[in-house]
């Protein structure tokens, strides 16, 4: 077992083949959970009603992970006042929200999901634009004992080009064989894994993975609620990322991810075709 707090992040185009039985397996699964979504939500007339509800709850579960905790009734109140927001956290998660919508329109309009992009969701989800860590000294803690568990690039230089090969991984296909629900899984735990930014890391990420699917053409509009996922698992979404930086071993941090996916595009599913039903008797 490699000591993790010197993880070294490793190229996308070293991993080998992480895709096992198992995971194949449920691929299949989560596959067929996430057409079923994207033909329900694009049954919806109208989608900016769907894409403003979902958004605002995937911001709100999303903001959560990262102890910022609001209302419904403060945060829907928040969104239809113009920059009028009832707490900081209606705020935080209003940002998010935003930073997902643009970030949407972004890739529907190009088909890329780029690194100026990504530097653009975290600047409107922080409202400033710092960028990536140009310092070093940041590393990863546990939240209740303090102890450094990793620690991620700290050259600017290092950043820049771990990045630069991420955004190739994203946007060119011939890059690798893998599934597109498992290169979202491998993007999303290489971007925690750099920790480009001061902050907005995790809230960053989550929005990529869906933009990904967006881009990918897996989801028509970006309504999945991955976030209510990985806040209800928290402590196993934490231990599953240092776990393949410990071991090297993906398996199951793709069938977790998986499992999510499969889980969240039936809830969100079922959600869907509930407002659709209000849509109809109002």
């Amino acid at each position: 077992m490699s000591d993790s707090k010197n993880y070294s992040v490793p190229p996308l185009t070293k991993l080998g083949d992480i895709e096992s039985k198992a995971v194949l397996k449920k691929l299949a699964r989560a596959h067929q959970a996430l057409a079923e979504l994207k033909g329900v939500a694009a049954s919806i007339p109208n989608q900016s009603i769907l894409i403003d509800t979902l958004s605002l709850q995937e911001a709100k579960d999303s903001s959560a992970i990262e102890n910022i905790i609001t209302t419904h009734d403060d945060l829907y109140r928040s969104d239809s006042l113009t920059r009028q927001f009832v707490t900081l956290s209606a705020k935080e998660v209003h940002n998010y929200a935003t930073a997902l919508r643009n970030g949407f329109e972004q890739v529907k309009r190009f088909g890329l999901l780029t690194t100026s992009d990504i530097l653009q969701i975290q600047a409107s989800i922080e409202e400033n634009s710092a960028g990536f860590r140009k310092l070093p000294g940041t590393a990863l803690k546990n939240q209740q004992s303090g102890e450094v568990v990793y620690i991620p690039p700290q050259h600017p230089d290092e950043i820049i080009s771990l990045m630069g090969d991420l955004e190739a991984f994203i946007n060119d296909d011939t890059r690798s064989d893998f599934d597109p629900l498992t290169k979202m899984a491998v993007i999303h735990h290489q971007f925690e894994s750099i920790h480009p930014f001061y902050d907005g890391n995790g809230r960053t990420g989550r929005i990529i993975n869906i933009l990904y699917l967006v881009q990918q053409d897996l989801l028509g509009s970006p309504v999945l609620y991955l976030s209510r996922y990985i806040n209800q698992n928290k402590a196993d979404y934490y231990r599953l990322l240092q776990k393949v930086r410990e071991s090297g071993l993906w398996e199951e941090w793709l069938l977790w991810m998986l499992e999510g996916v499969e889980q969240t595009s039936r809830q969100t599913t079922t959600l869907i075709r509930d407002i659709a039903a209000l849509m109809q008797s109002s």
